[in-house]
């Protein structure tokens, strides 16, 4: 009898494992494009016309920032401080919800009289549900209360977490281990041994980083060990690297310029 209950607890056991698995969400296209704070080119970034360009161009994720404010709402926003891309400044974490939705993104390439407020997590999950995936670069932010979002909107199978710290990395484990994790490979890493070393400290599903960091040789190991990578490789002339990233192999590029990479990939067949 003792044989029998391990047993069947060791099956519920196995049961539960599997279930809690990361899966990656499921996507219709083989080469992945995912728009760097949405698609930006004509709209100020990560801003809901951001993202709905993003949708409208085609692309298989969005990536947002997250952040917190002072009250405890989750807002979007790459910078620790409002400085940059807003008419206020200071730390958003110092600003009360209601006195950040007072501000607005600026167009800074363009006069315009068009308003962008700081989008709202839940506003964005509204915006992209079942139309594209997030790509979810977690600055600073409560787990729980994120996931809750998530959950509330049910994109639980839309998302993939970006992963800042070792502590964001150990909770998100902890509290939600079906999720998706991804981490930046660490520049010091220049071989497959270094890369297999890296991956047994950190299990996760996804790799990112410069696609210039990437060889054959670590491209191959991370392929070998069951990791999906999806590089950077945003910037102005970043067409200009289309070419050698599609050479490497990479399956998934974070861009800058998406509607123009997807143009390039549909050229190429890959699309």
């Amino acid at each position: 009898m003792k044989k029998i209950l391990a047993l069947a607890f060791l099956l519920l056991l196995i049961e539960i494992t599997h279930a809690q698995k990361a899966m990656l969400p499921q996507s219709k296209h083989k080469f992945i494009v995912i728009a760097h704070r949405g698609d930006h080119v004509d709209v100020p970034e990560n801003t809901i016309a951001a993202y709905e360009n993003a949708i409208k161009h085609e692309a298989d994720y969005v990536e947002i920032d997250l952040r917190t404010t002072k009250d405890s709402v989750l807002v979007i926003m790459h910078d620790a401080t409002m400085d940059r891309m807003t008419n206020g400044k200071g730390k958003v974490s110092d600003f009360t919800f209601a006195d950040l939705r007072k501000l607005n993104v600026i167009d800074k390439r363009k006069d315009s009289s068009e308003k962008y407020p700081i989008p709202t997590f839940e506003e964005v999950l509204k915006t992209c549900r079942n139309k594209i995936h997030i790509y979810l670069d977690f600055k600073d932010a409560s787990v729980m209360q994120s996931y809750k979002a998530i959950k509330k909107y049910g994109m639980e199978k839309q998302v993939i977490v970006y992963i800042n710290s070792e502590e964001q990395y150990k909770d998100w484990r902890k509290l939600v281990p079906a999720m998706p994790l991804m981490l930046s490979m660490p520049d010091t890493i220049k071989n497959a041994n270094q890369l297999k070393f890296f991956l047994a400290q950190y299990p996760l599903e996804l790799l990112d980083g410069d696609y210039s960091d990437y060889t054959p040789e670590i491209l191959k190991a991370a392929k070998a060990a069951g990791k999906t990578v999806w590089p950077d490789i945003q910037s102005a002339s970043e067409n200009l690297n289309w070419d050698k990233s599609l050479e490497l192999g990479f399956t998934g590029l974070q861009t800058d310029h998406p509607k123009a990479l997807i143009d390039y990939l549909k050229k190429k067949g890959l699309r």
